[in-house]
């Protein structure tokens, strides 16, 4: 459990310990980050969270907005989300005092959820999952000082555009038509993830396998 042990010798004494999983879309990222969690909190006996997720989907802009603003077919690219209002509560969860809430994205409905993610004040572990998490640019990089640890999962672009279409099929889409939606934008905000992110503490590839689930660089 590398991801695990890097989080444990990162741990910070003071503030709260907030650990980054980034990488593209369909890479494996959110599966990992619920296992991570899942592992930590088997780890405590109190009946206080030892790790909470809170994922970057949640901060979506609505759909309403995108459309008039004539982004709604670029819905997942960096300029979609409301990156300074999640930058700014993650940095908030370093010392957070009280209960906290945040909004979690319903795939499905494909909207966000308001308050739907509760944390502990006690919770000494956050971790945080999304695309854009390691851009090398602002909003993004203002929390480099902020994640104690970070971990990047990279499938190569072949293995993307496969699970891409995949979701989109799964989505209700034909094939050829979810292979148009990967190739026209997730693929694109893919390359932009690979190209532009900042070197993690530990990356993970294909090859290995993390609580069952295999990933890629």
């Amino acid at each position: 459990m590398r991801v695990c042990d890097l989080i444990f010798s990162r741990r910070r004494v003071g503030v709260r310990t907030i650990v980054a999983i980034a990488g593209p879309p369909a890479s494996g990222k959110s599966t990992l980050a619920e296992a991570v969690v899942q592992s930590l909190n088997a780890q405590q006996g109190s009946a206080v969270p030892s790790a909470t997720l809170v994922p970057m989907d949640g901060y979506h802009l609505d759909n309403r907005v995108l459309e008039t603003r004539g982004l709604l077919a670029r819905k997942g690219a960096p300029e979609t989300f409301d990156g300074v209002g999640f930058c700014n509560a993650i940095r908030g969860l370093q010392s957070a005092q009280q209960e906290s809430f945040h909004p979690k994205f319903d795939r499905q409905m494909d909207l966000a959820n308001a308050n739907a993610i509760a944390v502990h004040p006690e919770t000494p572990t956050i971790v945080v999952e999304g695309n854009y998490l390691l851009m090398d640019s602002d909003p993004w990089r203002t929390l480099a000082d902020v994640y104690a640890a970070t971990v990047f999962v990279s499938p190569t672009l072949e293995e993307l555009e496969s699970r891409l279409q995949h979701r989109w099929i799964k989505h209700g889409f034909g094939p050829k038509t979810a292979m148009q939606r990967a190739k026209t934008n997730d693929l694109p905000n893919a390359r932009l993830i690979i190209s532009d992110s900042r070197k993690a503490d530990l990356t993970l590839n294909q090859n290995y396998t993390e609580f069952g689930t295999r990933y890629a660089f």
